[in-house]
């Protein structure tokens, strides 16, 4: 009976603060995380209406690709030639 009693206090004094130190490094980095999505799914939410001002300026610059391009093979061919 007294080995009972050894091994419920190991339990208690040894394995129990083992498992609840366990649990603390895994919580806090799970509350974190959470923070973080939260926040993210707080901002994701901004970005609509930036995005349609400067669709024209993503059309303006779709335009100059088109136009440079052709430069752009012309020029890197002369500098395979040098």
């Amino acid at each position: 009976m007294t080995w009972w009693w050894l091994a419920d206090a190991v339990l208690i004094l040894v394995v129990l603060p083992v498992v609840v130190a366990i649990l603390v490094q895994v919580v806090i980095p799970i509350v974190q995380i959470k923070r973080y999505a939260d926040h993210i799914i707080d901002s994701g939410g901004l970005f609509g209406p930036h995005l349609d001002e400067i669709t024209g300026e993503l059309l303006k610059t779709r335009d100059l690709v088109k136009v440079a391009g052709p430069e752009i093979v012309r020029f890197s061919r002369a500098v395979d030639n040098l």
